[in-house]
C-alpha cells in the first residue's frame, strides 16, 4: 500500500452516503479497483525477465516498461483526484477503469516493446483516474461512524490481493505466458464497472470557481518526462544532443511548474504546505524510503529469475513475508504515534528498513531462500510496517483539516515519483557497475574475439544476455556486483529517510 491511502479516505466528510444494503458492494467495487493498480505494480516486475527474453528487450526497454506507467501515474495522480471532485467521482472512476482495462488488453496483445510501452503509458493514465477515485468514493460513501470499519476492510482485502496477485501472475508466466499478466485485469475490470454503475452513488465537491489546473498538469508531465528520459537514455546513448535537450526541457518545465503553482489561487500542488516542517519532513522521508523500496522491487526479481534460477512463481512468492508483515502489523503500527509520538517509529522503521536493504547485498549466487533472501525480506517488511501508518498519521496531522485531502494526495504522488526517479537513477548505477565488473572478468579469461563481440553487443541486457556456458558465471557475478551496490545505496537512502525524521519532524503525540 502507498503511504496516505487510508488517510485520503478519512480526510473528507461523507457527501453521498450509501445505504446499508449497498455498502458491501461499494466496498467490493473500491477494493477490486484498487487491487487492479496494486497487482499491476508488482506482477509486471515479476514478468520483466520473461518479456525481456520474449521481446529481445534490453534493460533500458524493461526500465521503460515500468517507467511509462509510473511516470504518467505520478504526474497525473492529483489531476485524477481533481477531475473526480469536479465532474463526479463515480463517472471518472469508471472511465479510469475502462481506460486501464483497454490498455491492459493492448499490452497483452503487444508483440514488440514499442507497442507494450504505448499500452503501459495509457495504463498509467487510466490508473491516475482510478486510484484517487477509489479512495474518494469510500470517503464520500461512508459516514464518519462507519468509515473506520470500511478503511480496515479495504486495507485488509487490498493487502490480500497484493499478496496473492503476484503469485498468481508468476504461475501464469511460468505455465502460460507473460501476456496473461495483463489479461487477468480484464475480468476484474468488468466486475468493477458493473458494481460501480449499479451500486455506487455519485458524488462531487465542486466549489465555486473551481477549475482544473491544466497548466500545472502539463508542466509536471513534461518536466518529469524530460528528466526521466534523459536519465534512462543516457545509460546507453551517453549525453548526446537529444538526451541533453530532454534534460534541459525537463528542468525548465519543472522550474516553470513551481513558479506557476506559487501564483495560482487553486493550484494542483499548493507550495505553501511545504512551509510546515512536519509535512516537509514526511515527504522527504517518503521520497528517500520509497526510492530505495522501488529500486529493490525492480532489480530483485531480475536477480532471482535470471541469476539465481528461480521460477516466476517462486520469485513472486519470495516477497510474501514482506506483504504479510505489512498486513499483520498495520493495525498495531497505527497506534504507535499516540503511544510513542511521531519521531520514534519514524526513526526506527526506516533504520530497520535500511538494515533490510543492506541484507539484500549479502548473498552471492546459490544457497536456499531461507538463508539468503528471507532475512532481508523479513527485515524490510518489519521496517516498512513500522513506518507506513505513522507516516500517514504525520502527513494528515501536519496540515489543517481543510487541506488533509490534498496533503494525502501529494504524499501519495511523492511515493510514486520516488519510484520513477529511483528506477531511472539506479539503472545508470547498475549498468555502469555491471559493465566495469564484466570487463575486469573478461580481461582474465581466454575468450574468442567472436564471443567477446557477442557479449559486448548484449551488455545492455545485463543478466538477460545469451552467452556461452563458460562466460555465464562471470555475467552472473557482474550482475551481483551491481545489485550489491544498488542495495547498499538503498540502505543509505533508508538512513537518509531516518535523518529527515530527526531534522524535521517534531515529537508531539
Amino acid at each position: 500500500m502507498q503511504p496516505c491511502d487510508a488517510g485520503a479516505i478519512a480526510s473528507r466528510p461523507a457527501e453521498a452516503p450509501c445505504s446499508a444494503r449497498a455498502a458491501p458492494w461499494v466496498l467490493a467495487a473500491t477494493i477490486l479497483g484498487s487491487s487492479l493498480a496494486f497487482i499491476d505494480g508488482t506482477v509486471v516486475n515479476v514478468a520483466l525477465p520473461a518479456l525481456q527474453a520474449d521481446l529481445n528487450a534490453t534493460v533500458v526497454d524493461v526500465q521503460w516498461v515500468i517507467e511509462a506507467y509510473a511516470l504518467l501515474l505520478a504526474a497525473l495522480l492529483l489531476v485524477g483526484g481533481s477531475l473526480g471532485d469536479i465532474y463526479g467521482r463515480k463517472r471518472v472512476y469508471v472511465a479510469g477503469v475502462i481506460v486501464f482495462a483497454a490498455a491492459s488488453a493492448f499490452c497483452g496483445l503487444a508483440f514488440d516493446v514499442k507497442q507494450l510501452l504505448v499500452g503501459r503509458a495509457v495504463q498509467g493514465i487510466g490508473a491516475a483516474l482510478m486510484v484517487p477515485g477509489s479512495l474518494a468514493i469510500l470517503s464520500a460513501s461512508f459516514s464518519e461512524r462507519d468509515r473506520g470499519r470500511a478503511i480496515g476492510t479495504w486495507s485488509g482485502f487490498t493487502s490480500i490481493t497484493s499478496a496473492v496477485g503476484p503469485i498468481l501472475g508468476g504461475w501464469l508466466i511460468e505455465h502460460a505466458s507473460w501476456h496473461w499478466v495483463f489479461f487477468i485485469n480484464l475480468p476484474l475490470a468488468l466486475i468493477v464497472v458493473v458494481l460501480t454503475l449499479v451500486h455506487v452513488p455519485e458524488s462531487r465537491s465542486m466549489q465555486e470557481g473551481q477549475a482544473l489546473d491544466w497548466a500545472g498538469a502539463v508542466l509536471a508531465t513534461v518536466g518529469l518526462g524530460g528528466v526521466v528520459f534523459a536519465l534512462i537514455e543516457s545509460s546507453h546513448r551517453g549525453w548526446d544532443t537529444r538526451v541533453v535537450s530532454a534534460a534541459l526541457v525537463g528542468v525548465f518545465a519543472l522550474i516553470a511548474f513551481v513558479a506557476v503553482e506559487g501564483r495560482k489561487t487553486a493550484p494542483l500542488l499548493p507550495i505553501g504546505l511545504f512551509r510546515e516542517r512536519n509535512f516537509t519532513g514526511a515527504n522527504l522521508l517518503t521520497l528517500f524510503l520509497y526510492s530505495a523500496l522501488s529500486a529493490t522491487l525492480f532489480f530483485f526479481p531480475l536477480n532471482l529469475i535470471q541469476v539465481q534460477g528461480y521460477t516466476a512463481t517462486a520469485a513472486a512468492s519470495a516477497l510474501f513475508p514482506f506483504i504479510a508483515l505489512m498486513f499483520v502489523l498495520s493495525r498495531w503500527s497505527g497506534k504507535l504515534v499516540s503511544r510513542y509520538g511521531r519521531r520514534r517509529p519514524l526513526l526506527l522503521g526506516p533504520i530497520l528498513a535500511s538494515l533490510g536493504f543492506a541484507l539484500f547485498a549479502a548473498p552471492s549466487t546459490g544457497g536456499t531462500y531461507w538463508t539468503t533472501f528471507f532475512p532481508a525480506v523479513t527485515m524490510l517488511g518489519l521496517g516498512m510496517a513500522i513506518s507506513v501508518a505513522p507516516l500517514t498519521t504525520t502527513v494528515m496531522n501536519s496540515v489543517g483539516q481543510e487541506h488533509a485531502g490534498i496533503a494525502s494526495g501529494i504524499n501519495n504522488a511523492v511515493a510514486r515519483l520516488a519510484a520513477v526517479l529511483a528506477i531511472a537513477l539506479f539503472g545508470i548505477v547498475m549498468l555502469g557497475s555491471f559493465n566495469r565488473h564484466l570487463s575486469r572478468e573478461l580481461a582474465g579469461m581466454n575468450v574468442s574475439a567472436e564471443t567477446r563481440r557477442q557479449i559486448d553487443d548484449q551488455r545492455i541486457k545485463l543478466a538477460g544476455m545469451t552467452v556461452p556456458p563458460e562466460v555465464r558465471r562471470s555475467v552472473d557475478d557482474s550482475f551481483i556486483a551491481g545489485f550489491r551496490l544498488v542495495m547498499l545505496m538503498s540502505a543509505g537512502l533508508g538512513l537518509a529517510s531516518a535523518a529527515s525524521t530527526w531534522l524535521f519532524i517534531g515529537d508531539e503525540r
